[in-house]
């Protein structure tokens, strides 16, 4: 990567870091009460072509959120009564987040959760908006591939200095898997970091082992296959 290239990334990182879930969220919300029928959640969805409805109580405060997941878990499960309410489908407590808050802190929440949306309340817990995955990803607007590749050649080889063939690296909506059994736990600590700090990645799922616990000190190996002497770890605070 050319120097050019990581300083626009870094000014685009930093933008991207820097937007708040108000400047992005949608502010026209369909939302539920607790006595709204399954029947009519359903029509919603569909109508709408949405994949979940928030549930408020009497002062618009949000106490959960039906999603097309729950109609199809109790339609499984036999209570796909048409007559059934939201206050009996609905997942709760319900995982919220500001508008003043980072797009990217939001991002991780979903990542976390298991959620591919959460709603966006005030100071005082009312409902503002939606947030949906979809919307953070078109803000980030970076492929997979890109990601991937970024964090193999960046944090793999050029900063870690590891041998790329055991370190597996995948990405999915902007979530990074990385796998491999490293030399220390140390070492997995910081690829970890450092993959977190990747623009476009929303969050990273760390299923890295290693051999013994203790510092990062230095690369495994070299272009030419031979070991290399310890050095002093990049900063990666």
């Amino acid at each position: 990567m050319s120097r050019q290239r990581t300083a626009e990334g870094g000014e685009k990182g930093s933008e991207m870091k820097r937007r708040r879930v108000g400047a992005v969220m949608t502010g026209d919300v369909v939302r539920a009460h607790g006595g709204t029928s399954a029947a009519e959640l359903t029509r919603w969805m569909a109508e709408f072509a949405i994949n979940g409805v928030p549930v408020v109580d009497g002062d618009d405060m949000v106490i959960g959120v039906v999603s097309a997941t729950d109609l199809e878990r109790a339609r499984r499960t036999g209570g796909s009564s048409p007559d059934r309410s939201a206050r009996t489908l609905m997942s709760a407590p319900a995982h919220t987040v500001r508008a003043d808050d980072s797009v990217v802190r939001a991002a991780r929440l979903m990542s976390s959760y298991g959620v591919e949306r959460l709603p966006v309340v005030d100071e005082e817990a009312r409902l503002v908006g939606m947030l949906t995955r979809r919307d953070v990803l078109k803000l980030f607007a970076r492929s997979d591939e890109e990601i991937r590749e970024e964090v193999i050649d960046e944090v793999v080889l050029r900063t870690l200095w590891l041998n790329p063939a055991g370190v597996d690296v995948s990405v999915r909506d902007g979530v990074v898997t990385v796998a491999g059994f490293l030399e220390s736990s140390g070492q997995a600590a910081a690829l970890v970091r450092m993959t977190r700090r990747i623009d476009g990645v929303t969050a990273v799922v760390d299923r890295l082992t290693h051999r013994r616990a203790g510092p990062w000190r230095g690369p495994e190996w070299d272009a030419t296959g031979d070991a290399l002497p310890p050095r002093r770890p990049p900063d990666v605070m």
